[in-house]
């Protein structure tokens, strides 16, 4: 039997073929929801949020050890009086101390910035008041200080959350080490337009240099640990894991972060898919810069 081939069948079936594969895949590419600009767009909001959470509850650590000499090293955070070029800054916070037992410990400090806005050595603007219970000294092992918020504002961003320091220093610590456990529950950072950041946290921070000095001003500290959390960006809802890659390093002499690595991936329950962020904080310099790079493009990113 004799075939016959009709060219224009076929055309027809190829053409047809090719439609059904076009809408499958503009049916899968909704379903995923996000082109790979909008996966990395997310990837470098997350980055950021991260990175402006790191910086304003790293910052606190400061702000409660160093409230005086009875529960830590007075002269830290906001206690410094001092920006980087060293002229007096005048305070205008007011600081109450309590002792709830009448003993020595536990001890409530409440420091309270004023309605107003109360400028800092470290450049922000502060509002509202920052309430801290302390166990013990922070210097001594097995101490706890936590420290919650009433109507708290860095700059225009509302700080919300619970932020617990322990002094987990053991006897295998090396000589003159200190280590703490930084923990971050339901941190919140609002700012005025909506846009927030949620962020829980769980850090390590070895205090590894100046620790058997007075006074904080030769202090370094080593950050370790992960953290997980979520971003509201205008339209973009964005969650993410975050683990520190290469350690953190803060001078006390420094209001940022001037050292290590934080490796961000992005996630997304639906698909499985991530897209991973590295946020190097430089290698030494005290400057507000770090390189956030995403698939291979760095992006510079100014540090709150």
């Amino acid at each position: 039997m004799k075939l016959s081939f009709n060219t224009v069948k076929v055309s027809a079936t190829t053409l047809l073929i090719s439609m059904l594969l076009f809408v499958s895949c503009q049916k899968e590419d909704s379903q995923n929801g996000t082109t790979e600009e909008q996966e990395t767009e997310a990837s470098k909001v997350s980055g950021e949020a991260d990175a402006e959470a790191e910086v304003i509850f790293d910052n606190l650590f400061d702000d409660v050890m160093g409230a005086n000499d009875e529960v830590g090293n007075a002269g830290s955070g906001v206690f410094f009086g001092r920006t980087d070029s060293l002229t007096p800054v005048p305070r205008c916070f007011t600081v109450t101390v309590t002792h709830p037992n009448n003993t020595p410990f536990p001890v409530k400090i409440v420091v309270d910035f004023g309605n107003v806005g109360c400028p800092g050595p470290d450049g922000h603007v502060r509002r509202g008041k920052v309430i801290t219970v302390y166990t013990n000294r922070m210097i001594a092992p097995g101490a706890v200080a936590e420290t919650s918020f009433d109507n708290h504002y860095v700059d225009s961003i509302k700080v919300e959350g619970t932020h617990r320091i322990e002094n987990i220093t053991l006897a295998t610590t090396p000589v003159n080490n200190r280590r703490f456990k930084i923990t971050v529950t339901e941190g919140k950072l609002t700012k005025p337009n909506g846009n927030y950041v949620r962020w829980n946290s769980t850090k390590f921070i070895t205090h590894f240099e100046g620790v058997a000095t007075p006074g904080p001003l030769d202090d370094i500290f080593r950050i370790e640990g992960s953290a997980r959390g979520q971003v509201l960006r205008n339209n973009l809802l964005v969650g993410w894991e975050s683990t520190i890659t290469e350690p953190l390093v803060r001078r006390m002499t420094c209001r940022w972060i001037v050292k290590g690595v934080i490796k961000t991936v992005r996630l997304n329950t639906t698909t499985a898919n991530s897209y991973i962020a590295y946020l190097n904080f430089g290698n030494g310099q005290c400057d507000n810069k770090a390189v956030l790079t995403v698939n291979g493009v760095s992006h510079i990113i100014t540090l709150p």
